[in-house]
């Protein structure tokens, strides 16, 4: 059996809207990169795939590419397109 790890997912604008939350726990297997992580929440809320293109990523306050690998206690952000003034 793979062996797990949790990260926190802090969400803004449109994901946050849809989930309902400002950040979630999810568990992926070790060696999970941002786009494994982004592929588990598109399953569960399938309605966000139109702004996959569109997103950019961070981990732990940087951004990153959506190949960078995950560790345990990571922080992720799905940071979508915002507009306003």
């Amino acid at each position: 059996m793979a062996e797990e790890i949790t990260v926190k997912i802090k969400l803004f604008a449109i994901f946050q809207e849809v989930i309902g939350q400002e950040e979630i726990s999810l568990g992926l297997v070790l060696s999970s990169t941002v786009a494994d992580a982004l592929e588990a929440i598109l399953q569960q809320y399938p309605s966000l795939e139109k702004w996959r293109s569109h997103l950019r990523y961070g981990v732990n306050l940087e951004f990153v590419s959506s190949e960078h690998l995950l560790q345990a206690g990571d922080e992720l952000a799905f940071i979508p397109p915002v507009s306003g003034g």
